[in-house]
């Protein structure tokens, strides 16, 4: 990737270009696997165990996301949303819950764009 630098009186600084969100859903699921391996060692129930925490938490604040239509509440499972996916590590649901932040409350795009993801997820293991 290219980066764009920036002359600014003797004072050079690097600026990345702007991302295409649009070709966010990578489904790179290294990061959520290590983050796994890192916190349960070699015990693999337990790693089993935090992947359906994880994924049954996600479910659950998407429902809400999808439900509600007032800014505070669209915002407030935005935020769990991300908070928990950076707990995992879990790149691609941040970008989406900053997708779904920036976006209208229920605006069901994002929503099924999560509820795609999250699928996915699951069905993986």
């Amino acid at each position: 990737m290219g980066h764009i630098y920036h002359k600014t009186q003797a004072l050079k600084r690097k600026v990345n270009p702007p991302v295409d969100k649009t070709c966010i859903m990578s489904m790179d699921y290294g990061a959520f696997d290590t983050s796994l391996n890192a916190a349960a060692g070699d015990d693999p129930a337990l790693v089993e165990e935090l992947r359906r925490a994880f994924i049954e938490s996600a479910k659950r604040q998407v429902d809400l996301l999808g439900r509600s239509r007032c800014d505070a509440n669209w915002l407030y499972c935005c935020y769990r949303l991300k908070g928990l996916a950076a707990s995992f590590g879990v790149t691609e649901v941040i970008s989406l819950a900053d997708e779904a932040h920036d976006g209208a409350p229920g605006d069901p795009v994002v929503v099924r764009k999560l509820a795609t993801y999250l699928q996915q997820l699951e069905q993986r293991h």
